[in-house]
């Protein structure tokens, strides 16, 4: 039961990132703002809440998603977990989660390169 309610708590994470992102960019931002929505078009919305379950609750990413992630770019993946760990409520270890993120990030390469 447990892992079901943080699994509806990251949609709701994911979601209200979005929703909450997009608008906040002024104009002298619009190029940041394009990667956002690039780089939220290179991953699917499924693998996008693995990858977070992978960084901030410790699950296991499948494959599949690993793949996604790495043809998304490293840029993508370090913009948009950077600007998920600066949220008030994970900033406090924001440096734990790039931590991990550039580890989630090496063993994905290396999946992606067997596959």
């Amino acid at each position: 039961m447990a892992h079901t309610s943080s699994r509806t708590t990251i949609v709701f994470i994911v979601v209200a990132l979005v929703c909450a992102f997009v608008p906040a960019f002024s104009v002298e931002e619009a190029e940041a703002k394009l990667l956002w929505d690039t780089c939220l078009l290179k991953i699917s919305p499924k693998c996008a809440l693995e990858i977070i379950g992978a960084l901030f609750e410790n699950l296991t990413i499948p494959d599949a998603c690993c793949q996604d992630l790495v043809q998304g770019g490293k840029m993508c993946h370090d913009t948009l977990i950077k600007y998920i760990a600066e949220k008030p409520h994970l900033v406090s270890h924001e440096t734990e989660y790039l931590k991990k993120s550039d580890a989630l990030w090496t063993h994905c390469v290396s999946i992606s390169q067997t596959a």
